[in-house]
C-alpha cells in the first residue's frame, strides 16, 4: 500500500495515475484529508492505516510569495515534512521526500552532485533543505529526490504561463542567465513509482535530460507552437523578483544510474509531448 500526500497537485496526480494504471494499492490524500502541519492530526489520520511507503508530494511552493510567508512556508515544507517523517519511522514504512534544486547555492556552471553543500537562496529552498534534514534524520528508508522546473498537465506552470501570453502580447521578455532542466511531472512520476517498488534507498536528481535556459525554453515552446513571439533575453539583474533564485541548476545524475534507474527522456521530448496536447 502506497500513500501520496498532494494527491491533487501537479505531481501527486501523476503519481496516483500511473499508480492507478499499474494496479498498485494506493489512497492519495490532500489538505482536505489531513492537515500535515498539525502533529496531532497527522498521528491520528495515520494511526489506523497500514502502508508500506509514503510518496511526499504536498509542499508549498509559491517561491516568491514564501518570501512573505515563511512561517507558513516552513510549517508545511518543514514541520509537515518531520511529522510525516516520524510517522514512518513509527510503522517503518519508507518515505520518498521531493525535493527541489533550490537547496544549493546555484553557483557556477558544473551540475551539482547528491552530496554537494547545500546553501539555498531563498526562504522555499530553505524550507524544504530542513525537509530533507527531518526526513534523513528520523528515518532509514527513504528516498530524496531533487527536481527542477517541473510543468505538467494542470497547467500551473511556465510554459502554460507563456502560451497564456502568447495571447495578449506581441512581445516578452525572459531571463537568459538561469540554466536547469524542464521537467516533465509525468516522466518524473514514472521515475518516483519505479523506486517505491524497489529499496535503493538515498538521494537522487530526477529531471529530464538535457539543460537549458528560460528564454530558451520560451523559445522552443513558440517555435513548436508556430507562435511569432519575439522573446528578448534579459539578465537576472534585470528581472528582479522577491526570491532570488539559482542561476545554476544543473544537477548530475551519477547517483540515478548507479544505482541503476533509468534517465528521463530529454527535455525538448517532454516538452514537445506535453505541447501535442495544447
Amino acid at each position: 500500500m502506497i500513500i501520496v500526500t498532494g494527491a491533487l497537485g501537479q505531481l501527486g496526480g501523476d503519481v496516483c495515475r500511473i499508480l492507478k494504471e499499474k494496479k498498485i494499492p494506493h489512497k492519495g490524500i490532500d489538505k482536505n484529508d489531513v492537515d500535515i502541519t498539525s502533529e496531532k492530526e497527522v498521528i491520528s489520520f495515520f494511526e489506523k492505516i497500514d502502508f508500506d511507503v509514503l510518496i511526499h508530494c504536498a509542499a508549498y511552493t509559491a517561491v516568491d510569495k514564501a518570501e512573505e510567508e515563511k512561517e507558513l512556508c516552513y510549517a508545511i515544507n518543514a514541520k509537515g515534512t518531520e511529522n510525516l517523517a516520524r510517522v514512518c519511522k513509527e510503522k517503518n514504512s519508507a518515505v520518498i521526500y521531493i525535493s527541489t534544486d533550490y537547496v544549493f547555492s546555484g553557483e557556477g556552471e558544473m551540475p551539482f552532485e547528491a552530496d554537494d553543500e547545500k546553501s539555498p537562496l531563498s526562504v522555499y529552498g530553505k524550507s524544504k533543505y530542513e525537509g530533507e534534514k527531518a526526513v534523513m534524520s528520523l528515518c532509514e528508508k527513504y528516498f530524496i529526490v531533487r527536481t527542477s522546473w517541473v510543468f505538467g498537465e494542470q497547467d500551473r506552470n511556465f510554459i502554460a504561463t507563456m502560451l497564456r501570453l502568447s495571447e495578449t502580447r506581441e512581445e516578452i521578455n525572459v531571463v537568459c542567465d538561469q540554466v536547469g532542466s524542464p521537467t516533465y511531472s509525468s516522466d518524473l512520476a514514472d521515475l518516483i513509482t519505479q523506486m517505491a517498488q524497489t529499496e535503493k534507498y538515498g538521494i537522487y536528481h530526477g529531471t529530464n535530460e538535457g539543460f537549458c535556459s528560460w528564454y530558451e525554453l520560451a523559445k522552443k515552446v513558440f517555435e513548436y507552437k508556430n507562435i511569432p513571439m519575439k522573446v528578448n533575453p534579459v539578465t537576472s539583474e534585470e528581472y528582479i523578483t522577491p526570491a532570488k533564485r539559482p542561476k545554476n541548476s544543473r544537477m548530475s545524475k551519477s547517483s540515478l544510474l548507479k544505482a541503476g534507474f533509468s534517465l528521463l527522456p530529454h527535455w525538448e521530448d517532454a516538452v514537445e509531448r506535453y505541447l501535442d496536447k495544447k
